[in-house]
């Protein structure tokens, strides 16, 4: 699945990023990758897996890491400021606004009843997200078996034996990087003999 359209000029990836973070209460991830992929279709499934992998093992928050390098690929400097403006401007003044509305009736039963509800909320929607990325798992070279393995370990790791994302990422990271890298030869060998027969 590709990706043909793309955004019309900086201004544009303010917005669409603006919009996105306000809709984004406990878990922008399921809606970004619903807007850029499944409505703007910015990004494939596939490009946006692994722009995902790549945010999440750069410093800061992922979405604001994601919203730097869509804007860059777009538009360079400018389309990533335009887009990190777009995550951070209005979504702060409201969080602005919201802390001191919370500092008033943080005691109250209701509110905090309330915020329960959007902590299971959330993560439903990003057991959600995470069960439509996999289905782009099965075009990667390692194979689904490889990629499952990897997403049963990941989660060991992380309920059962609580390690902590700076060693999570380089032992079963770096072990997938690896296994990847050297099974991407024999991934692009018959795609390359396949390329040469046809006309």
């Amino acid at each position: 699945m590709t990706a043909p359209a793309r955004p019309r000029n900086p201004a544009d990836l303010f917005w669409s990023f603006t919009w996105l973070a306000l809709q984004g209460f406990g878990g922008v991830v399921a809606v970004v990758q619903r807007q850029l992929v499944e409505k703007k279709r910015w990004l494939s499934a596939e490009e946006f897996v692994e722009s995902w992998a790549v945010a999440q093992i750069m410093p800061g928050p992922n979405v604001v890491n994601l919203a730097l390098m869509v804007g860059d690929r777009y538009f360079g400097l400018r389309g990533a400021l335009a887009a990190l403006a777009g995550m951070l401007l209005f979504p702060l003044l409201l969080v602005l606004v919201l802390a001191v509305l919370y500092a008033h009736f943080a005691t109250h039963p209701a509110v905090a009843g309330a915020l329960r509800g959007m902590g299971a909320v959330s993560a439903g929607l990003i057991a959600g997200t995470g069960l439509k990325l996999a289905r782009s798992l099965r075009t990667h070279p390692l194979g689904p078996w490889w990629c499952g393995l990897f997403v049963a370990a990941t989660f060991v790791a992380m309920t059962w034996l609580h390690w902590p994302l700076a060693w999570l990422l380089p032992t079963l990271g770096g072990l997938a990087c690896v296994l990847t890298w050297r099974k991407l030869p024999q991934v692009q060998a018959p795609e390359e003999a396949q390329a040469k027969v046809l006309p």
